[in-house]
């Protein structure tokens, strides 16, 4: 796992400063790379700071986005693999040890990740600060790159790791499972090992990567709609931070959280995981609740205003604690729903299940209904909570809302790591040797992690949705678009082909799977033809060739898709201008939400 990481790192690394250069040189450019003062953009007689001086901290704290993302997504991968054997020898005892293991060792990821994040963005606007002095407009400016850092490096780890996880799945599954009728992690599978290092880099590496990025984009998005309002324009640095205080606080309610699964609420039985890991959600949800109460009467003056298009729209402090709980509870909302389209304990997979009497046909066109009406309640949490939060506080409110959706990112990402953990504890036992028994308990314990990671899945695609209309809504403020006329032929043209962009990265990043499980199904049945004694035990799987296929795969076909991804607003916005741009970004978000769910 940590010679793919640094192979994925060291291509990705040469992208980020590639990236860099590009910002500094298009962002320095502005004034033609003048070094004197500039008129702000929204108070017209106050002297900012240099257009170069923004381009240069854009950059730096781009920079800081991203190794603070590859951080997350590395760390994270290093303690799973510390903890899967753990896991495994705890079983021996009984499934709530090897439970409490799983568990602690996702929460560690988790609470790194929250903590590394709120750090580093804390210590970066301080730093800026000793620059910038009463320049706020140009400060949280610069610090927006933190958050497409984060979110690029972010698009890489998903796309990378997930192309290594899938092929080595199929192959390891089609040929083992299927063809040879050998257990799950089969130690005589030559694909086991790729198998296992999969779920680490893509589910593990990946996800933290990408909750990392969701979570800096709506931070940043909240503090650049703050500066240019009566937060940033009086200097109130408390209410200023108020997106950070938020995190800070779901820091500690995490803490208390994780403390009901571990301590109080002891797992003894197979049965009681799965309802331990849904109270997980549930008492975080409650509590944070409670806690945003808190800050929002502590941190925020009773009365403020909010930039709102050209204007200053007045707030109160609870109508903000408002558009952060619905965010917040909109996350549960969508959690629970994925849980019930996910889980065999309810109607929506029996029914699937079901569709298999008549053949693979029925089981596909069952599973692709299931898929489509997954969406429906999940999209009406997420259009309420932004009718909500717009309504009270304009952009400003969506920001925060997606916030509140992340604030218990640390349980979330305990609750999503603690099934990757558990799957590979499954596969030491198996690979081991050890008893039926304990593998019986490492599978139990994944059936939950399974479903449970589902709803950390809905968790970051609900906030990424109000991510990305915090920040479309930050970029229209800032390129002076005050209305986005649907029926100018720019932008409807713009609409049609954002709306495409997902389908063209989505065919490009299947394409790269099903080639690469090709090339792994082949390799695994050459060995099995042409290694003898393979079947019978008694002689070793060429593993090193199978990881191979899986890395190269991964490392090539991941730059295609990210470079779509992170080129088509700079081309669009070159040659086609802000509206057409504008136009992109509405329609791949609305197609993205939809096609993601």
């Amino acid at each position: 796992a940590t010679s793919f990481l640094f192979t994925e790192y060291q291509y990705v690394g040469v992208f980020m400063i590639a990236f860099a250069i590009l910002i500094f040189v298009f962002l320095g450019s502005v004034e033609g790379f003048s070094t004197k003062g500039q008129a702000c953009t929204y108070d017209q007689q106050k002297m900012c700071k240099p257009a170069l001086a923004t381009a240069a901290f854009s950059t730096v704290s781009f920079l800081l986005g991203a190794i603070t993302s590859v951080l997350s997504g590395f760390l994270g991968m290093k303690i799973a693999t510390y903890a899967n054997a753990r896991t495994t020898l705890e079983a021996r005892k009984s499934v709530g040890k090897a439970f409490i293991v799983a568990f602690r060792s996702g929460a560690v990821m988790g609470f790194l990740l929250a903590a590394n994040g709120l750090l580093v963005l804390f210590i970066a606007i301080n730093l800026f600060k000793l620059y910038y002095g009463d320049d706020w407009e140009g400060l949280f400016e610069a610090i927006t790159g933190y958050g497409l850092g984060g979110s690029s490096m972010a698009l890489f780890g998903r796309v990378g790791g997930g192309i290594y996880t899938k092929a080595a799945d199929v192959g390891a599954d089609l040929v083992g499972k299927v063809e040879r009728n050998i257990p799950e992690d089969d130690p005589r599978n030559p694909a086991v090992i790729a198998d296992n290092v999969g779920d680490n880099v893509g589910d593990i590496a990946g996800m933290g990567s990408d909750l990392f990025g969701s979570y800096a984009e709506s931070s940043c998005a909240a503090l650049v709609v703050a500066s240019i309002s009566s937060f940033g324009i009086n200097h109130e640095f408390t209410s200023m931070l108020y997106p950070l205080l938020i995190s800070s606080i779901g820091i500690l309610v995490c803490l208390i959280t994780t403390l009901f699964a571990t301590d109080i609420f002891e797992v003894k039985a197979v049965k009681e995981i799965e309802p331990s890991l849904k109270k997980q959600l549930i008492i975080s949800t409650v509590l944070m609740t409670v806690g945003i109460a808190i800050v929002s009467w502590i941190g925020l003056p009773s009365s403020f205003t909010i930039y709102n298009f050209g204007a200053q729209k007045v707030v109160k402090n609870w109508q903000l604690f408002l558009c952060v709980a619905v965010g917040l509870w909109a996350g549960l909302i969508i959690g629970f729903v994925t849980e019930y389209y996910t889980s065999n304990a309810y109607s929506p997979v029996q029914d699937v299940a079901d569709s298999c009497r008549t053949g693979a046909a029925t089981n596909v066109i069952f599973g692709l209904a299931l898929g489509y009406k997954s969406v429906i309640i999940p999209i009406f949490a997420i259009a309420v909570s932004i009718f909500v939060s717009f309504s009270f506080a304009a952009m400003y409110g969506i920001a925060v809302a997606a916030l509140g959706m992340l604030s218990t990112i640390a349980t979330g990402l305990a609750i999503d790591a603690y099934g990757p953990i558990s799957d590979n504890a499954g596969g030491i036992a198996e690979m081991a040797g050890m008893s039926h028994r304990i593998r019986e308990r490492t599978d139990a314990l994944d059936a939950a992690g399974n479903t449970t990671a589902a709803i950390g899945k809905g968790f970051a695609i609900g906030s990424a949705a109000l991510v990305s209309l915090a920040l479309f809504g930050a970029f229209v403020s800032r390129a002076g678009i005050t209305t986005v006329d649907v029926l100018t032929p720019k932008v409807f043209i713009g609409l049609i082909v954002g709306a495409m962009l997902p389908y063209w990265f989505s065919a490009m990043t299947m394409k790269s799977v099903g080639s690469a499980a090709l090339k792994m199904v082949e390799e695994v049945r050459r060995q099995f033809n042409t290694i003898p004694g393979l079947m019978e035990g008694t002689t070793k799987p060429d593993y090193a060739t199978c990881v191979k296929i899986s890395t190269d795969a991964s490392i090539k076909e991941m730059i295609p898709p990210g470079a779509l991804v992170m080129l088509t607003p700079l081309i669009v916005g070159i040659f086609f201008g802000v509206e057409t741009l504008s136009g992109v970004l509405a329609g791949s978000l609305v197609s993205g939400v939809q096609y993601r769910l």
